[in-house]
């Protein structure tokens, strides 16, 4: 099963999540679910979330840790 680091980023990078949903034009609700891992984003909202905290997609991967 695949994990995001998003959560952990988030704090790293000093973000909430309710910026990222605003930048992202998404709900809360599914910032929440991706930072809890009860879903994945896609390839793309990684892609994008990587460019907006300005580090590399592999950050947001459990599996590269």
């Amino acid at each position: 099963m695949k994990h995001n680091r998003l959560k952990l980023v988030l704090l790293e990078k000093g973000k909430s999540s309710k910026w990222l949903a605003e930048q992202l034009c998404k709900s809360d609700v599914t910032i929440s679910r991706w930072c809890t891992n009860e879903v994945q984003p896609s390839v793309e909202m990684l892609s994008r979330i990587s460019l907006l905290l300005n580090i590399d997609i592999k950050e947001l991967l459990n599996s590269t840790k």
